[in-house]
């Protein structure tokens, strides 16, 4: 029996239907709408936000919010690629033995490194203990920013030398890298931001205590192993696919190993995509999907927009430039599955749009709506995106 063949075309469709971007598809429940593309993207926490308002219904700040430190059925937490994501307990519990702990290990060897290098003895030891005290202070103090547990435990504040010899050489308080690995740990968790919604200094405190379905969810996984790598990659099709192998690596932070493992162990099928050999699961392919016009402003590092590391089937030529050197994705305009543009707030506030592909008058004037809609939604706010594409600053000095 050949493999089936999935073009392009359908790709898209899917693309719009499964990740909530199509009118009809749109909704106000905030879980449901994470859910819908696994987890947010939130080293940038702008992205996190606009992500969640591009696919509801009636666009509020407030619930996204609301869901973030009211009822806790989001959360942060790093996971793949050493990326800070937003998810609903369950599934990060799931993502941190997928991939968490093997970073947390590195983190923990680094750590100790700077440690050795900055006159401790014995970093192990040190950096257990330091990991202890900074539990305990969460548990009797939190939610307390970084700064206030330097505070309380100034010996643990010693200065580290970071990088030595190279260009990017610097110097941190011991006692951040300590908070940063127990988050890792999956012990400690940032809890609400000190200012306005876009800053990213945020307070932290125990997981159990912040959020104990996801300190419940990380201890009912133990002991899975390659299972949980399986699920998530199981996730990942379910709402990226069909994608390749590399496809699933890239975003995931596998290795080939890992990730061919995960592909077999959750029963993937072989399909022929335009950017080579693929994989779906079964079934998954043969609803009919639709063919819903739709249009978005989608923020930099949009979960659909970083899900695939082969492009070509939503990006046009020269749409690269809504990316940045790293591979980091920029604001960008959509249509019906396809980017064909970038945007960008100016100090000014306004939202200015830049196009990289042809699009009909009608359906500009549609993107031309929605940034008006953006611009509204961010009020007096001011972004600046941590990771703009190449076309960013040359759309803020226009005019």
């Amino acid at each position: 029996m050949s493999e089936r063949t999935v073009g392009d075309t359908d790709r898209r469709r899917l693309l719009g239907r499964r990740h909530l971007l199509t009118p009809s598809a749109r909704t106000d429940d905030v879980v449901a709408i994470t859910r819908s593309l696994v987890a947010l993207h939130s080293t940038d926490p702008v992205s996190a936000y606009l992500s969640v308002l591009a696919r509801m219904r009636n666009p509020d700040l407030g619930a996204v919010a609301d869901a973030l430190y009211a009822e806790r059925s989001l959360v942060r937490h790093h996971a793949m690629r050493r990326t800070l994501w937003v998810s609903t307990p369950d599934i990060l519990a799931l993502m941190h033995h997928a991939c968490t702990l093997k970073i947390a290990a590195v983190e923990r060897r680094k750590t100790e490194a700077f440690l050795a290098t900055s006159g401790v003895a014995e970093p192990g030891p040190w950096l257990a203990d330091a990991k202890a005290r900074v539990c305990r202070v969460l548990a009797e103090q939190g939610p307390i920013t970084t700064r206030e547990i330097g505070a309380l435990l100034p010996d643990l504040a010693r200065p580290l030398s970071m990088a030595e010899g190279k260009s990017y050489a610097g110097i941190q308080g011991a006692h951040s890298r300590v908070v940063t690995g127990l988050g890792f740990d999956g012990l400690a968790v940032r809890t609400q931001p000190s200012g306005t919604w876009i800053n990213g200094q945020y307070a932290w405190a125990t997981m159990q205590d912040w959020a104990p379905a996801l300190h419940t969810g990380i201890e009912s996984w133990e002991r899975q192993g390659r299972a949980t790598q399986a699920e998530l990659a199981r996730l990942w099709l379910v709402r990226f696919g069909p994608g390749t192998e590399t496809d699933l690596s890239w975003w995931a932070g596998w290795t080939k190993t890992d990730t061919r493992a995960a592909l077999a162990a959750c029963e993937a099928e072989p399909v022929t995509t335009t950017a080579g050999p693929a994989w779906a699961l079964p079934d998954s392919l043969d609803a009919r999907v639709a063919d819903e016009p739709w249009v978005a402003l989608l923020p930099s590092l949009d979960p659909t927009v970083m899900g695939w590391k082969r492009r070509d089937f939503y990006l046009p030529p020269g749409g690269e430039a809504a990316w940045d050197s790293n591979g980091n994705a920029g604001p960008t305009m959509w249509v019906d599955g396809q980017v064909v543009g970038a945007w960008a707030q100016t100090k000014s506030g306004e939202i200015r749009l830049r196009y990289f592909a042809q699009v009909p008058e009608r359906r500009r004037k549609q993107l031309a709506q929605r940034a008006d809609e953006v611009g509204d939604w961010l009020g007096d706010t001011r972004i600046s995106w941590r990771f703009p594409g190449a076309v960013n600053a040359e759309l803020i000095g226009q005019g």
